[in-house]
């Protein structure tokens, strides 16, 4: 549920201009219960947290990840505390866990990974895709490169893990989704982004590129994904904060982090709201900020104050021709 708090007044001016829209998860069992969560990158961190919750309430649950011990021990540990019964007479039930190792920057392997799930379950609802990586310690705009350095080809992994991936994935998804469904049968796909996806965030240029780009990719596809002649999907993104499972929290950090009384998420609550974006058939095309556990929404609140920050009247021009756009590709 998004609740619209206060406004917030500007330091120059009475005038309230922004309002802030919290969201508070709703998570019952029965939004869950045996539907069939596809999380990559779900053996460790926030992805296993996702997984743990989605099995305790009752969803068939699909690992991939390239972590095949982690993986393989989620999925087994996840069967053993929450089977599946089935009734005597009744057909038998899969599973309530299962993992396939996956590489997201090799398009078989990601094609694989869909195709093992949805022989083991015989469709798929949910996808989540908490894979990524920060991994490159390169700074691609290092100032003391020079004529002879800069002939040396730079790392793309961040750019390969963090936004090829989620194109894959997302690409393959909007298929698999599709079939085995019945009428009215809510299905999504929950993209992970992070601050850095909408903030200037100092060290990190091509991370940043990337999840500048994961952002993107779904407000390219909120409008054309929604419709019910389309692929009649959900898509959102999830932007964490800082997380005790951040690549960046070095001890160093956390210390510095923690002495000037910042906020820091805990994997459980980051699973927590994204649990609550998956069950939530309202939304669509949504972003939520995640700090210290709490979650706001802000696309909502872009698209309102656009006349602000953008001018009011090029924002009106700017609608009218988005809108031919829009009109022309849905033709």
């Amino acid at each position: 549920m998004i609740a619209s708090t206060d406004s917030i007044s500007s330091s120059n001016s009475t005038t309230s201009i922004e309002t802030l829209t919290q969201y508070n998860p709703e998570i019952k069992q029965e939004a869950l219960y045996e539907k069939v969560i596809l999380v990559i990158g779900g053996a460790n961190g926030i992805g296993a947290s996702l997984v743990e919750l989605c099995c305790e309430n009752q969803a068939y649950v699909c690992i991939g990840d390239k972590d095949g011990p982690r993986g393989s021990h989620l999925a087994r540990q996840c069967r053993d505390n929450w089977p599946v019964y089935t009734e005597p007479a009744a057909p038998p039930k899969p599973a309530r866990s299962a993992f396939q190792p996956v590489d997201i920057t090799d398009y078989q392997s990601v094609l694989q990974l869909f195709e093992f799930a949805f022989k083991t379950y015989k469709r798929i609802d949910h996808v989540v895709v908490t894979a990524g990586s920060m991994e490159s310690t390169e700074n691609w705009f290092d100032n003391s490169l020079n004529l002879d350095a800069i002939r040396k080809h730079p790392s793309t992994d961040d750019l390969t893990v963090n936004l090829l991936g989620p194109l894959y994935i997302t690409r393959i998804a909007s298929v698999y989704l599709r079939h085995n469904r019945g009428p009215l049968t809510d299905r999504s796909i929950t993209l992970f982004s992070c601050t850095a996806g909408f903030k200037e965030t100092p060290g990190v240029s091509v991370y940043q590129a990337a999840k500048h780009g994961v952002q993107g990719l779904m407000r390219s596809l909120r409008p054309y994904f929604s419709l019910p002649y389309k692929h009649n999907l959900r898509i959102n993104t999830i932007c964490p904060w800082m997380t005790e499972t951040h690549p960046a929290l070095t001890k160093k950090l956390c210390d510095r982090w923690t002495k000037e009384g910042l906020p820091i998420s805990t994997s459980d609550e980051v699973a927590r709201v994204t649990a609550g974006v998956l069950v939530d058939d309202t939304l669509n095309g949504t972003s939520m900020y995640i700090e210290g556990g709490r979650a706001w929404e802000f696309e909502a609140n872009s698209s309102r104050l656009e006349g602000q920050w953008l001018g009011e009247e090029p924002s009106r021009v700017l609608e009218r021709g988005q809108r031919v756009l829009r009109e022309a590709w849905a033709a």
